[in-house]
């Protein structure tokens, strides 16, 4: 097997610090919290930002700070940021940071429930988000939530409106109202994919951890992080993303897969190597 690419994805838009007092909002946590997992094993960190208050931003500006901080700190590590945002928010402002020209961005290939909440990407939401990173030479996350959304993002990718081979999905797998997490699905999914595609897990919640020993065990890739949860185990809180990281790793020790660096990662990927 190809060596485990392991995703951080440190903060989100919806935990809160009442839920875990770690999650970080002002540029200097998420410097914290982006080194807590880089130095854990994390290739590469799924960004999300917030306001110092917490209130989650979709904001360019926000966005640059952010992830120049980080890279002064981590100048090789791969940064993945959101086109997600949060619930309500327009594609515009969604879109924002594919505008600072990241090596990659998700891309959300469909809607689903969310909650209680529904979480909108219509097709032609779809198509501007593949056309910008067209433009702009971003290879996109799809992210995939539901069985379809796999099916609707190769049907974009053979008509060219969104980038194509090679292909990096990520499989949310937990999220309420949403497929859920079981190895049977992880495994459907993973087998819809075609040849030469990579692919991720993101457990949510409790699924956390049954999704990474599966997804390792399967030769795909983990993404853990106080987004998707924020416990070690059962009532234990993790005190940084990093911790969550290193318990990934030692699962994937135990399970005979070896860790990719940023530079493994790339290759992975097909990411052009840093100059």
């Amino acid at each position: 097997m190809e060596k485990l690419i392991i995703t951080a994805a440190i903060c989100g838009a919806e935990v809160t610090k009442e839920q875990n007092p770690a999650v970080p909002y002002t540029v200097e946590e998420m410097v914290r919290e982006a080194k807590s997992a880089y130095e854990a094993g994390a290739a590469i960190l799924h960004i999300h930002v917030r306001e110092d208050d917490g209130t989650p931003t979709q904001g360019r500006e926000r966005f640059r700070v952010v992830m120049d901080a980080i890279r002064k700190e981590l100048p090789d590590v791969i940064m993945i940021p959101s086109t997600g945002g949060a619930a309500g928010m327009t594609p515009e402002e969604r879109l924002q940071p594919t505008e600072l020209f990241p090596e990659m961005a998700t891309l959300d290939c469909g809607t689903c429930n969310f909650g209680d909440e529904i979480f909108d990407n219509t097709m032609p939401t779809m198509r501007a988000f593949g056309k910008r990173m067209l433009e702009n030479n971003i290879k996109p996350e799809y992210e995939c939530f539901e069985l379809g959304h796999i099916d609707t993002i190769l049907g974009m990718a053979k008509k060219g409106e969104v980038p194509a081979h090679p292909m990096q999905f990520n499989f949310v797998l937990g999220v309420h109202g949403c497929t859920p997490a079981t190895v049977e699905n992880l495994a459907f999914f993973a087998s819809k994919i075609p040849a030469g595609s990579t692919w991720t897990v993101s457990g949510v919640g409790r699924s956390a951890w049954t999704m990474a020993a599966a997804a390792i065990a399967m030769g795909g890739n983990v993404r853990v992080g106080f987004e998707d949860n924020i416990y070690l185990g059962k009532g234990q809180k993790a005190a940084s993303n990093g911790e969550l990281v290193a318990k990934v790793v030692r699962i994937a020790k135990e399970l005979g897969r070896e860790i990719a660096t940023p530079a493994e990662a790339r290759e992975i990927l097909s990411l052009k190597p840093l100059k």
